[in-house]
C-alpha cells in the first residue's frame, strides 16, 4: 500500500453533485440492460405458445440466478481499478482490470461446462417435464455459449466504472439491447428457430458487447505496456476479492428466495401480490443502485489518492443523496399505491394486498437509499470481507423473523404487510445497522492504491 500524495491524481474541478450525476445517470441506463435482454426474450417468445413460454421461463430463471450471482465481477473490479486511478497509476489500474477479465473468462467456461453437464437435470428438479422441459433445455443449452461473453461484459463494465467512465457502458448496453431484439425476432420468427433462436440471439449479442469492450481495453493495455497474458498473482488477488463479493451477493439472494418461499406458503394471493410488489421494489432499486455505483467509483478514487478528508465528505454527501432519493421514490410509491395496484391485476383482493404492501415499501425507501449508498461506499473502499460477514449476520437476524411470520397463520392483507415488514424493515434495517456502524468508523478507510 502506498500513501504517497505526489502520485495521486488531481482533484476533479467539477462540483461534487455534477461528479455524482455524471457517473450515476449513465450507470442507471446500463443497469437495466441485462434484465432488458431477458425481458425482450420473454416478450418475443410469448407469441410462440404457452409451453414454449413456460419452458423459456425456466431457462431464463436459471440465467437470471447465475448472472445475478456473477455481478460481483463488476462490483469487485470497479474499486480495484479506481484505487489505482486515484493514485495516478493507470498501468496498474489496467493490469487489475485485465486480471478481472481473465477471472470472468475462466468462470464463464466453468459455468458453461457445468451447465452442459447438469443443466437438464437441474431443469427437471425445478419442475420441468415433457415439452416444457425440452423448451427449457433448448433455451439454457444455447445460452451456455454466451456465459463467457456475459461475464466479460460484467468485468469490463467494472473496469470502465473504475476509470470513472459510465457513459461507454451505457452506449454499449444500448446498442447491444437493440441488436438483441433484431436478432431474436429474425431467429425466432424469421428463421423459425423458436426458443433456441432467442437464446442464440442473446448469446451473439452478449459476445458482440464483450468484443467491443475488448476492442476498447486491449489497445489501452498495449499503450501502457501491460501484458495481455494471464497473471497468476493478479488472478489470485481478483479471485480473493471476488469470493467475498460472491458470498455477500449470495446472502442477498438467499434472503430474496426465502421471502418468496414464505410468500408461496402464505397462499396464491400473497404470492401474486408479493411478485408485483417485489417488481416495483426492484425497479426503483435501479435508481438507488446507480448512486451506489457512483459511490464505488468515487470513493475508490479518493482513497487511492490518499484523500481521506475528501472520502469522508463524499460519504456524507452520498448518504444524504441516498436518503433524499429514498424519500422521493417512497413518496412516488405512496402516491401511486392506491391507484396503481389495479394495473397489475383485476382481482380486488390481490389489488388491495398490493396497495397495503406498497405503503410499507414506501415507508422503508429512505432506509433502502441509505443502505444502497453505504453498500457502494464500502465496496468502493474494497471492504469486501466485512460486507460478506455482515451479509451472514443480516441473514441470521432476518430468517428467524421470516420463520415467525410464516408460523402466524396470516392471510389477506395482514399476510403481505407482515411479509414486507420483515423484508423491507427488518432485513433492510439490519443491513442499515451493519453498514452504518462500519461507515461511522475509519477501519474501512485504507489509503493508497491497494487495500
Amino acid at each position: 500500500m502506498s500513501g504517497e500524495h505526489a502520485h495521486s491524481t488531481s482533484r476533479d474541478p467539477r462540483p461534487l453533485p455534477r461528479q455524482i450525476l455524471a457517473l450515476a445517470v449513465p450507470a442507471l441506463g446500463a443497469l437495466v440492460a441485462e434484465p432488458a435482454f431477458l425481458l425482450a426474450d420473454t416478450v418475443i417468445l410469448g407469441r410462440l405458445g404457452v409451453e414454449e413460454l413456460a419452458g423459456a421461463a425456466l431457462g431464463i430463471t436459471v440465467m437470471q440466478t447465475v448472472t445475478g450471482l456473477m455481478i460481483f465481477l463488476a462490483y469487485s473490479t470497479t474499486p480495484a481499478v479506481a484505487r489505482y486511478i486515484g493514485a495516478g497509476k493507470t498501468a496498474q489500474a489496467l493490469a487489475s482490470g485485465r486480471d478481472g477479465l481473465w477471472l470472468a473468462a475462466i468462470l464463464g467456461v466453468v459455468l458453461a461446462v457445468l451447465g452442459l453437464l447438469g443443466g437438464s437435470a437441474l431443469l427437471r428438479a425445478m419442475g420441468g417435464t415433457g415439452n416444457v422441459h425440452a423448451y427449457a433445455w433448448d433455451y439454457l443449452l444455447w445460452s451456455l455459449p454466451g456465459f463467457v461473453g456475459i461475464l466479460l461484459v460484467f468485468a469490463a463494465t467494472g473496469v470502465l466504472r473504475g476509470m470513472q467512465d459510465t457513459t461507454t457502458p451505457l452506449i454499449v448496453a444500448g446498442v447491444g439491447f437493440g441488436a438483441n431484439i433484431v436478432l431474436n425476432v429474425v431467429l425466432v420468427h424469421g428463421v423459425g428457430l423458436g426458443v433456441a433462436g432467442a437464446a442464440i440471439g442473446t448469446s451473439i449479442a452478449q459476445w458482440g458487447m464483450a468484443l467491443v469492450y475488448l476492442r476498447i481495453l486491449v489497445p489501452r493495455l498495449r499503450a501502457h505496456q501491460v501484458g495481455l497474458r494471464l497473471h497468476g498473482a493478479g488472478l489470485k488477488a481478483a479471485f480473493s476479492v471476488g469470493w467475498w463479493m460472491l458470498l455477500r451477493t449470495l446472502s442477498l439472494r438467499v434472503a430474496i428466495v426465502a421471502t418468496v418461499l414464505v410468500a408461496t406458503d402464505l397462499g396464491d394471493d400473497a404470492l401474486a401480490a408479493h411478485q408485483v410488489v417485489f417488481t416495483v421494489f426492484s425497479t426503483l432499486a435501479f435508481i438507488l443502485d446507480a448512486l451506489a455505483i457512483a459511490a464505488q467509483a468515487l470513493i475508490g478514487k479518493e482513497l487511492g489518492a490518499s484523500r481521506k478528508h475528501d472520502a469522508r465528505r463524499l460519504t456524507r454527501v452520498m448518504t444524504l443523496w441516498g436518503l433524499g432519493f429514498g424519500v422521493i421514490t417512497g413518496a412516488v410509491i405512496a402516491l401511486a399505491a392506491p391507484f396503481g395496484s389495479g394495473l397489475f391485476t383485476p382481482d380486488a383482493q390481490v389489488a388491495s394486498m398490493i396497495t397495503a404492501a406498497l405503503f410499507v415499501v414506501a415507508a422503508a425507501q429512505p432506509i433502502a437509499g441509505y443502505v444502497f449508498v453505504l453498500d457502494g461506499v464500502l465496496m468502493g473502499a474494497g471492504d469486501v470481507r466485512y460486507l460478506a460477514v455482515a451479509g451472514i449476520v443480516n441473514l441470521a437476524v432476518y430468517l428467524p423473523v421470516l420463520w415467525w411470520i410464516a408460523q402466524r397463520g396470516l392471510s389477506g392483507s395482514d399476510a403481505i404487510v407482515w411479509l414486507w415488514i420483515g423484508f423491507a424493515v427488518v432485513f433492510i434495517g439490519a443491513r442499515a445497522l451493519t453498514l452504518g456502524v462500519r461507515a461511522a468508523g475509519e477501519r474501512w478507510m485504507v489509503l493508497g492504491e491497494a487495500r
